[in-house]
């Protein structure tokens, strides 16, 4: 009979912690999102409104670009972005617009992101605690909106959610939100989160392009997401991509007066 470590029935059973309080599917969960998904991020503005940009991993130049969706409309205030497994992002998706057209019939006006977030991480927490056969979802969701303001949620594997100024989530995470909170201010404008979101993502990013980012904002006057044109993401993109051209001269200059000075 083959040897079988104690940590393996943890391993095998979702609803059962481990010694030292671990449930070990929920963290490999995350790793999945951590490892395997592309990058998304999220910024609010002062002025009132949010950005959402997504990493695009097109694998092959056969594929049709525009069938590569990585920003869904939830309703026409809400949106999402997803990372990690996509095919189980797709699931958690379609609940969400379920659940918002469900509220919308029954008290006649469009549903509130916090309620839609928890109804959400209610159904992620559920698949850590209950067995038969499910597994957590091995994906994380920003999710973001405006009612009577702006809002930016992350929600967990677990099903804990979190409510961001600025937030990303992939395998970028720790360069995106290094960058944010180096840069990120309370009066940010439009077009300075506009930029402050593609900059976070082409960090994270060998080659940045406009055929590898997606981005899609809202703002309090229109209600309504709106995807960012080709022509004025590219616009963004060599404004940000100069920028940080000029930083890396300046930061090399510095670099030779302080040689020079020891010297």
């Amino acid at each position: 009979m083959a040897f079988v470590p104690p940590q393996a029935g943890y391993d095998r059973a979702i609803t059962v912690f481990s010694p030292d309080g671990r449930l070990f599917q929920v963290n490999y969960a995350r790793e999945a999102v951590k490892r395997g998904g592309a990058t998304a991020v999220g910024v609010k503005w002062k002025e009132g409104g949010v950005v959402l940009a997504v990493e695009k991993r097109i694998t092959s130049k056969l594929i049709e670009p525009s069938s590569y969706e990585k920003i869904f409309l939830i309703d026409d205030h809400i949106a999402a972005a997803p990372s990690g497994i996509i095919a189980d992002a797709r699931v958690l998706v379609d609940r969400a617009r379920l659940e918002a057209q469900i509220y919308r019939l029954t008290y006649g006006e469009p549903v509130p992101l916090t309620v839609l977030v928890k109804k959400i991480c209610d159904l992620k927490q559920a698949h850590t605690q209950y067995g038969g056969g499910v597994r957590p979802f091995g994906a994380a969701l920003l999710m973001a909106g405006v009612n009577e303001k702006p809002e930016l949620f992350e929600t967990d594997p677990s099903g804990a959610y979190f409510e961001w100024k600025a937030v990303a989530i992939g395998s970028g995470r720790n360069t995106a939100m290094a960058i944010f909170e180096e840069h990120y201010k309370d009066d940010i404008g439009k077009d300075d989160a506009i930029k402050l979101a593609i900059l976070a993502l082409a960090k994270t990013l060998e080659e940045p392009s406009v055929d590898a980012i997606e981005v899609a904002y809202i703002t309090m006057e229109d209600k309504r997401w709106k995807k960012l044109p080709r022509e004025e993401l590219e616009k963004y993109l060599n404004e940000v991509l100069q920028e940080v051209k000029e930083e890396e001269v300046e930061e090399r200059e510095e670099d030779y007066s302080e040689l020079d000075q020891n010297y």
